[in-house]
């Protein structure tokens, strides 16, 4: 990987080995958080969609990979909708060298719990994101989720945690998981999920991966939803390019 952005540039920042000290210097979070922080993380095409074949494979590269498993290296938590945990074949995070000694560093736990966003509990409690897994999952739900699918989820060793009536408040859901001392979120998506967030303003970083293809078709954009009265201003933190013309971009908030 080479360093474009902030400058001077272009620098090699990364040899292709995921323990590049430079690389994790771009996606540290801030230090001494008192808030959720949330960082989402998105592949793309140049025409904007956002999967191929129904999912996000068909984008990546090694660069964006590596980026990926860092992200989650850093963060207390990742977060991620049902729809894209089902499509994805979601499961626990394992264990790595290179994410023990990233986490021991900056005294996080084990490994990062995957935090579940469905308004009606609609997680297979068979699934491997609920039984494959090292730290227990986290169903962030609602009120009108059907309880006995709530208590099949519970048995299986998942957490089950009740944020919003209808369906789930996504700012409550912060909070709860800033409560349990996971501030530092990651959230992978899907579109529907990045959408709400930014919806109700809570999106403090994106990290933007930009594939060099061009797949035409109808598929998803990165956020969907409603549109926002106020687009939200976001500034560039850093630009690096990898794998002959793949970008890896991070935009952050900004500040008024």
């Amino acid at each position: 990987m080479h360093q474009l952005w902030p400058l001077p540039g272009p620098k090699q920042v990364d040899s292709g080995s995921e323990t590049a000290d430079d690389l994790e210097r771009f996606y540290e979070y801030p230090s001494a958080l008192t808030r959720p922080w949330l960082r989402v993380n998105f592949v793309s095409s140049l025409d904007g969609s956002a999967a191929v074949d129904g999912g996000s494979r068909g984008l990546s590269s090694p660069a964006d990979r590596r980026v990926l498993s860092l992200v989650r290296d850093l963060s207390d938590v990742v977060l991620v909708g049902a729809g894209t945990a089902a499509a994805e074949d979601y499961r626990g995070l394992r264990r790595t060298e290179n994410r023990t000694r990233r986490r021991a560093e900056r005294g996080l736990g084990e490994v990062p719990p995957v935090a579940v966003v469905t308004g009606s509990g609609s997680v297979d409690p068979d699934s491997p994101l609920v039984t494959d897994t090292i730290v227990p999952t986290i169903v962030l739900t609602s009120e009108t989720a059907p309880s006995d699918r709530l208590a099949a989820l519970r048995a299986a060793g998942a957490e089950v945690v009740t944020a919003g009536r209808t369906e789930v408040d996504l700012p409550t859901a912060l909070r709860e998981l800033a409560r349990r001392g996971l501030y530092r979120i990651g959230c992978e998506g899907g579109p529907g999920l990045f959408g709400s967030l930014i919806a109700a303003d809570l999106v403090d970083e994106l990290c933007l991966t930009v594939s060099p293809l061009l797949t035409g078709g109808n598929s998803s954009r990165i956020a969907t939803g409603p549109v926002t009265r106020t687009p939200r201003g976001m500034r560039l933190l850093s630009a690096l390019y990898a794998d002959e013309s793949m970008l890896l971009l991070r935009y952050g908030r900004l500040t008024e």
